[in-house]
């Protein structure tokens, strides 16, 4: 076996089971479930029907470098939402479909890293697991960022120090942020790229979230904006991951996409053609009608939208709780993280996600720790009496 499994922690989900081993919840009350980042709104029919329709694909084994119509659609899509300029997203040589952003994110750090060097991945702290998991077993050490002095939910890039930089082989961002919901600007995402460009190290900017945001009139940043801001008229450096999960509440789908550095994406088509994970033909055409439509991202704002305005009231009664900037999670202070977990399960039958589960210790100590997640994936009605069960469950301490 490959002893690097070894250093695997359990998953947050598989520590959260055995948190709540044992509780038994009360029978008149339905669980809510607001644990995991999985969108419940309706998938769009219209994409549902794109499916349906493509399914006569399944006759061919589909190309890992996926339908030139599909990276067209995601071509044009990046142009106009980021607002780069015409012809600069390369659908032949900038994109790469995927099978939903995590198997992605796992795979790049498989990729890029070069084993003999002694690596590191750089990584937020609290962060998505797969960082670090992917870091371990592609043999790289991870390294934890800490938070910055001005805006305590983005990773303080400069205090990093630099013989850390110096092993560096890969940047992980994620922003909007799981589970902080902070935004970096293009001037942060600018700093990140002059570090890369310093240091030679790849920034791979998990954006899978970037379509969920309160004000309709500020959408947040992209890393391909940074790039060309800064002179990076060809991406150098740059990754860039998205998913229709979250974007268009189709989590089952699995698709995604991965653009960025043509001489990154290159070696990366070739391992993932030898990886052998294709996208399938019909998830592709699926993909091409939900990546061409804003107006059901729009409904899908409004929702999440909704519920903030309605369950952040509720919960600032009883918790120091903060708007995020986008996102759908709430990353409020509670007193032990865990205790308030088992509690709200066992008195109240609703599940959040202990903040230290999906954080390191650091030097000032575990940052998720008097933390938990909340995720508002539930529809608005649910949120709302979430949010009312845990307000009583508070009041009863």
């Amino acid at each position: 076996m490959n002893p690097s499994l070894a250093l695997l922690q359990p998953y947050p989900f598989e520590r959260l089971r055995t948190l709540l081993a044992g509780a038994q919840p009360p029978a008149d009350l339905s669980l809510i479930a607001l644990q995991i980042g999985e969108p419940r709104h309706p998938s769009p029919p219209f994409v549902l029907n794109a499916l349906t329709k493509g399914l006569n694909t399944l006759g061919n084994y589909p190309l890992t470098l996926g339908l030139p119509e599909f990276r067209q659609s995601i071509a044009a899509w990046l142009t106009r939402r980021f607002q780069l300029p015409a012809g600069s997203v390369n659908p032949e040589t900038m994109i790469l479909p995927v099978n939903g952003t995590r198997e992605a994110l796992f795979a790049v750090v498989q990729a890029v890293t070069d084993r003999s060097k002694d690596p590191l991945v750089v990584m937020p702290n609290p962060f998505y697991q797969i960082y670090e998991g992917a870091a371990l077993l592609a043999e790289a050490q991870p390294w934890f960022m800490g938070n910055d002095r001005d805006n305590e939910a983005l990773p303080d890039l400069d205090g990093v120090p630099p013989e850390i930089w110096h092993r560096c082989q890969l940047l992980f961002l994620c922003s909007p942020g799981n589970p902080t919901g902070a935004v970096a600007s293009i001037d942060y995402l600018k700093r990140a790229l002059e570090l890369a460009d310093r240091y030679d190290f790849i920034v791979a900017s998990d954006e899978c979230y970037s379509e969920i945001y309160l004000d309709e009139s500020r959408p947040p940043a992209g890393l391909l904006q940074a790039a060309i801001a800064a002179g990076h008229s060809q991406f150098e450096r740059c990754l860039v991951f998205h998913s229709l999960s979250k974007r268009s509440s189709v989590p089952g789908l699995r698709s995604g996409f991965v653009a960025g550095d043509p001489a990154v994406i290159k070696p990366f088509l070739l391992y993932r053609t030898y990886h052998g994970c294709a996208m399938p033909g019909y998830a592709q055409l699926a993909s091409i009608a939900a990546w061409n439509d804003e107006q059901h991202v729009i409904e899908n704002r409004r929702l999440y939208r909704e519920k903030f305005e309605r369950v952040v009231p509720i919960l600032s009664e009883v918790l120091d709780v903060d708007l995020p900037e986008a996102g759908f999670y709430l990353w409020p202070r509670v007193e032990n993280d865990e205790r308030f977990t088992r509690g709200l399960f066992e008195q109240q039958n609703v599940t959040t996600l202990p903040g230290s589960y999906i954080a390191r210790e650091g030097a000032a100590g575990n940052p998720g720790r008097s933390r938990v997640r909340i995720s508002l994936v539930a529809s608005v009605p649910e949120c709302v009496e979430a949010a009312q069960r845990i307000r009583t469950f508070m009041k009863g301490q």
